[in-house]
């Protein structure tokens, strides 16, 4: 004979457990993007909001939380409750650099961080302030040699893409360029339109409209492969540097330990706005390519990266801010 009691308990467990993720979302949900307003991470975080409001209805609220090279943003998205409220912005940064670096990080890019979604792909151009006498690779890496240490390259924060990417041209081409961070690439950008500094390894995403204007010039992409955006602008694997590529990726968490359900239909809704026709090509207008993934496609891609820039950081010897 059933236990009346008993019966009665567990469904109201169930009912308990299953009526939050009916719910969902309730309220906005806070985006923590780990970078200043107007960086390349910050321009796809604020495409993607309303996009998903109109096709899902999800409200989003952007919350810019620079510092550390995204060590600041990182750390607040791995504690906030995992009730699905906190959507975090990660990047190769935040999710594959950073764990490789030998300070402690105040969270585990795994262990505290439960995937969504990777979002996008999207490659690094070489530019340089227009007062600098280069127009490509080679005539950099000239300069360079005949001004060893007096040439420097600005980034987004030690231990981020465009810090890597600089360090690894120095060791290919046998440089020595000064590294000047920032606390992200708007402000870097910054710094290069003024002349601070000197050369940028930065996201087409964030760079090309300055390319455009001529505050800045271009000399290469360190994507693998040439950009339909520039087509004429050779890589720096084709100027003299075989197999020299970098790029970055930007991808969805949440906290560890939210809910199934909540996971699951925020990849689909988040999923559906980086399948769609118009997105995606605005997406390739920022030099950008959709690359949506289920969660567990998206956490074993995390892993792979953490192990595939282990070799180069070390060898690098960066340290965080």
């Amino acid at each position: 004979m059933i236990n009346r009691s008993l019966f009665a308990t567990l469904a109201a467990t169930f009912v308990a457990t299953a009526a939050p993720a009916q719910q969902f979302p309730a309220k906005p949900i806070r985006y923590i993007v780990p970078f200043p307003p107007g960086g390349g991470t910050d321009i796809v975080a604020r495409a993607l909001a309303p996009r998903l409001m109109e096709s899902s209805g999800i409200q989003i609220v952007i919350d810019n939380r620079a510092g550390g090279g995204t060590v600041v943003g990182a750390d607040l998205a791995a504690h906030a409750p995992p009730d699905g409220y906190t959507v975090f912005m990660g990047t190769n940064t935040s999710h594959a650099i950073n764990p490789n670096l030998p300070a402690k990080l105040p969270y585990d890019a795994v262990r505290d961080f439960q995937p969504i979604t990777r979002i996008a792909l999207v490659p690094y151009m070489v530019t340089v302030h227009p007062s600098l006498p280069v127009k490509n690779i080679r005539e950099l890496v000239a300069l360079a040699k005949a001004k060893p240490g007096q040439l420097n390259f600005a980034s987004s924060g030690s231990g981020t893409p465009g810090h890597l990417a600089g360090l690894m041209l120095n060791d290919a081409a046998g440089i020595d360029m000064t590294h000047i961070p920032y606390k992200g690439s708007a402000p870097a950008l910054t710094a290069m339109v003024s002349g601070e500094t000197q050369l940028i390894f930065s996201s087409l995403t964030s760079t090309l409209a300055l390319v455009k204007n001529n505050r800045l010039r271009a000399i290469a992409m360190s994507s693998a492969k040439r950009s339909p955006l520039m087509p004429a602008l050779a890589t720096v694997a084709e100027s003299g540097y075989p197999g020299f590529e970098a790029i970055t990726w930007f991808g969805l968490f949440l906290p560890a330990g939210a809910p199934a359900a909540v996971t699951t239909k925020l990849n689909a809704e988040f999923v559906k706005v980086l399948n769609n026709p118009d997105f995606k090509a605005w997406l390739a207008e920022q030099g950008a390519e959709a690359a949506p993934t289920t969660p567990e496609e998206f956490g074993a891609f995390v892993k792979a990266e953490i192990a595939r820039y282990a070799p180069l950081v070390k060898k690098s010897g960066m340290k965080p801010d």
